[in-house]
């Protein structure tokens, strides 16, 4: 789920939906949120360290 305009919270906005989501805030509003944009998105995507629920000593 990608957050625009630099809002770090959800405020009740698809709760539920986004449970276990990955979530990407960026500073750059809405209407200016282009393809340069979510090229740094997918790339900080593909740089996260995924656990699936492990804590980090056990990865």
């Amino acid at each position: 789920m990608i957050r625009t305009s630099g809002e770090q919270r959800l405020s009740d906005f698809l709760l539920w939906e986004s449970a276990y989501a990955e979530l990407h805030v960026t500073p750059c509003p809405w209407p200016d949120f282009g393809e340069a944009e979510l090229a740094a998105a997918m790339t900080a995507f593909r740089a996260r360290q995924r656990r699936f629920g492990r804590l980090p000593a056990e990865a």
